[in-house]
């Protein structure tokens, strides 16, 4: 987020929603902002090395996914699922840390979360349709116009849906019991969310998009970690 904020200091600055962010607004510098990312990046590459040889190894290839997100907006409308892709990473990374090994329950997850992320990030890049436009920056609903955005966004949700269904499916399968359906409780309850926020924005209503994007959104990833936990622990 903090590489985001940096490379993205001027196009923030120019953008009325975004100018009063920590850079643009004169809070944080830019170089104090990059000095930060770079310190970050190479804890997070130590802290990998000390997890497994192949956290370690796989750690350049993890942050080059995440930093090189926010350079696709400049080019690619597919920008919204490189965002999901950089986040999907991290069911496939706890999985790696703790077993140094793959499996395809987690990957399906990782599917479920690249989809998730790209369907809500389509909803919130609304708000900026116009000034992307007028700036030659790439998004779906500048391609597509907002009633398709959000279209693609709901079958992109949809999709998600289906992906998170087979993942807990898949790992009920590797523990080899049914469990108590805390899980599945938990599941219901962020499959209605995804539904919800659908309901809420409109492409001439987009009053409520941070209800969407981040309170339901965040809302529903909990509730799903913590039933998913209670289905580890006692189910």
């Amino acid at each position: 987020m903090a590489f985001n904020r940096w490379l993205d200091r001027d196009i923030d600055a120019s953008n009325p929603r975004t100018a009063i962010r920590e850079i643009p607004s004169g809070q944080i510098s830019a170089s104090a902002a990059l000095v930060f990312v770079i310190i970050n990046a190479l804890l997070f590459m130590v802290a990998a090395f000390l997890i497994n040889r192949l956290c370690f190894y796989l750690s350049p290839v993890a942050l080059l996914v995440i930093l090189g997100y926010s350079y696709t907006k400049r080019f690619t409308w597919f920008c919204h699922f490189v965002l999901g892709l950089g986040l999907s990473l991290a069911p496939v990374g706890a999985y790696l840390a703790v077993t140094a090994s793959f499996s395809w329950a987690p990957v399906v997850l990782g599917l479920a979360v690249l989809t998730w992320v790209a369907g809500f990030d389509i909803i919130y890049a609304l708000q900026d349709e116009q000034f992307d436009r007028s700036n030659s920056l790439y998004s779906v609903p500048v391609w597509l116009g907002g009633k398709k955005a959000l279209f693609l966004s709901s079958t992109t949700h949809l999709i998600s849906a289906v992906f998170l269904v087979l993942s807990v499916i898949l790992m009920q399968s590797a523990l080899g019991t049914l469990g108590l359906g805390f899980i599945w409780l938990g599941t219901l309850l962020f499959l209605g969310l995804l539904f919800y926020q659908h309901t809420i924005v409109k492409p001439g209503d987009l009053r409520r998009v941070n209800l969407a994007f981040f309170t339901t959104n965040g809302v529903a990833s909990l509730l799903f970690g913590f039933f998913a936990i209670l289905e580890f622990l006692i189910g």
